[in-house]
């Protein structure tokens, strides 16, 4: 993808971290739901709501953490799993703009008497319009659109009584590690995390103070490492860019591989496709990798609400795009020069058509090929399942043969 902001979002925990384990049992039956356990509510398709921004704080000098309220009649709307997202929707300068950012903190039950609220972190990019927006003029009181939470980041948090997780995070890159690091703690009083986060300084590192008093919290279950790019620490080993050498030298002393039963990788698209290589070439099984991208080496990106332009010259060779969404079916003719991807062409015809990245990220227009087929330029959202199912990423997806139709809503 192009750019893909994640951040964070989060119903806030207790206001007190030292006295959280005293609501364990309460939390419990919640924690349990949120990780894949049966009293987890059936997902309907995302959808955009306007939702109030509560609150905006700064975590470091270029990160913001934004909170939002969450009606009561949108609660179940907005429960969700920790590793998912959410895409944020806003028109700044005349254009709309889609971003989408992580969820950062822990799943939790309503507090009594005051609602839900969920949060995302926002890190400023160089020349990232959205996220330079949010963190200069967005304030309380402003309304934006946010999607009800998606995401697969999620898997193997079923069963955790005695596992070891370990998580690998560049900047922005920690939101949803936050989210499911505490889970794994709370939920398992025998499960462990082990957190590498890798920074420029430590001025940079967002969430500080809650992954201190995580550590403080979780003392002998929690392992946590900063890795500092232009910083020196004490320890060599983390202290510099990490590149292959580095990383097999953590895995040699710091993990051992064969003690780690499911593996989160989050961050830009060098570091996570350096890890996964290092994983695989310490026979790690493919399965227990998850890996969530924030940037990929391509810049092509669906702006705005319409699609790109697209003039149907008569005569001209066309593929039939049929496409299937809230059980409403449309159409759209999509010349063969133009070689436009399937969510474009429907935007043309439909506005309301999901998607946030547009880079092949976050899944947000995912769909599945009911009729024809298609090339699927990029992937690093869907996973072999889906694929084998006829998912596709309608961002990334090509026609390849005359019609084409694709269902949203299955």
């Amino acid at each position: 993808m192009a750019a893909r902001n994640l951040g964070s979002i989060t119903a806030r925990p207790p206001a007190s971290t030292k006295g959280a384990e005293a609501d364990a049992a309460t939390a419990s039956a919640f924690l349990q739901s949120a990780v894949g356990g049966e009293h987890v509510p059936k997902r309907r398709r995302a959808k955009f709501h306007k939702l109030n921004v509560a609150e905006v704080r700064p975590l470091t000098d270029d990160a913001v953490e934004v909170t939002f309220d969450v009606p009561d009649e949108l609660a179940a709307d907005y429960a969700y799993l920790p590793g998912q997202y959410v895409a944020i929707r806003a028109t700044i300068e005349g254009k709309e703009l889609r971003r989408s950012y992580s969820l950062c903190r822990p799943p939790a039950p309503p507090a009594a008497g005051s609602g839900t609220s969920i949060s995302v972190a926002i890190k400023r990019d160089l020349g990232g319009r959205f996220s330079t927006w949010a963190n200069s003029q967005l304030a309380a009181g402003d309304v934006l659109d946010v999607m009800s939470p998606e995401g697969t980041f999620t898997s193997g948090l079923e069963a955790l009584d005695g596992k070891h997780i370990v998580g690998i995070a560049a900047g922005s890159g920690i939101t949803p590690l936050m989210a499911l690091a505490h889970t794994v703690l709370a939920r398992s009083d025998t499960a462990r995390f082990t957190l590498v986060y890798t920074n420029r300084s430590t001025r940079d590192v967002m969430f500080l103070e809650e992954l201190a008093e995580l550590k403080d919290r979780y003392p002998a279950r929690l392992a946590l490492h900063h890795v500092l790019s232009r910083e020196q620490r004490t320890a060599p080993l983390l202290s510099g860019r990490i590149d292959a050498e580095k990383l097999q030298k953590m895995l040699e002393t710091l993990i051992h591989p064969e003690t780690v039963d499911e593996w989160f990788l989050c961050g830009p698209f060098e570091l996570v496709q350096l890890a996964r290589d290092t994983l695989a070439a310490a026979s790690v099984p493919t399965k227990h990798v998850r890996y969530e991208l924030f940037t990929t080496d391509t810049a092509d990106r669906v702006e705005g609400e319409h699609g790109r332009p697209v003039v149907v010259q008569r005569g001209e060779p066309t593929v039939a795009i049929e496409f299937n969404l809230d059980g409403v079916t449309s159409s759209v003719e999509s010349p063969v020069s133009a070689n436009e991807s399937i969510l474009n062409a429907a935007l043309r015809v439909r506005s309301d058509v999901p998607f946030a990245c547009a880079g092949g990220v976050c899944g947000t227009c995912r769909a599945r090929v009911v009729e024809g087929s298609v090339n699927m330029t990029e992937n690093y959202a869907l996973e072999p399942e889906e694929l084998e199912r006829g998912y596709v990423l309608t961002c990334q997806s090509h026609p390849k043969s005359d019609r084409v139709v694709v269902d949203y809503d299955v």
